[in-house]
């Protein structure tokens, strides 16, 4: 068997409809479109959200809510899950990803769940207060771009 041995079976092939090509092949004159109208024009038709007139779905349909474009989503870290690392280990997005605490590039931030009581210096972009405090118990400290954060 080659390449060129290979065709399509029986009757899986059919020829395309030659449309408006005379009265004798079927599809001449309004090429199976009717008579005159909108969707008988070039790029003629009903949109598939038109309701035949009444009042649409998207309009009848109150709107709620909001979203903030400014919105920052952080990778959340607990705590407790820094105490797999060595005493004055600096804790950082590279080692985080490296132990499968983060997946993903972004911001990172802190939350206080669970207990340390390794001293450790964590360079994250925001941490929860009670996480800093319980880092700071444990002897270590936490870097922030932004100290409120």
């Amino acid at each position: 068997m080659r390449l060129g041995n290979i065709h399509p079976a029986p009757g899986a092939n059919r020829a395309t409809k030659r449309l408006g090509k005379g009265a004798a092949s079927g599809q001449g004159g309004t090429s199976g479109k009717g008579h005159k109208g909108k969707k008988a024009r070039s790029g003629g038709g009903i949109p598939v959200w038109f309701e035949g007139g009444q009042m649409p779905i998207q309009r009848r349909l109150p709107k709620r809510g909001f979203t903030n474009p400014g919105r920052v989503e952080y990778h959340v870290v607990q705590v407790g899950k820094l105490a797999a690392a060595a005493a004055g280990t600096t804790i950082d997005a590279v080692w985080l990803k490296a132990q499968g605490l983060v997946r993903r590039k972004g911001p990172i931030k802190l939350l206080a769940g669970g207990d340390i009581q390794v001293a450790l210096t964590v360079q994250v972009n925001a941490a929860s207060e009670a996480a800093r405090k319980a880092v700071e118990a444990a002897g270590g400290k936490v870097v922030t771009p932004n100290p409120k954060a």
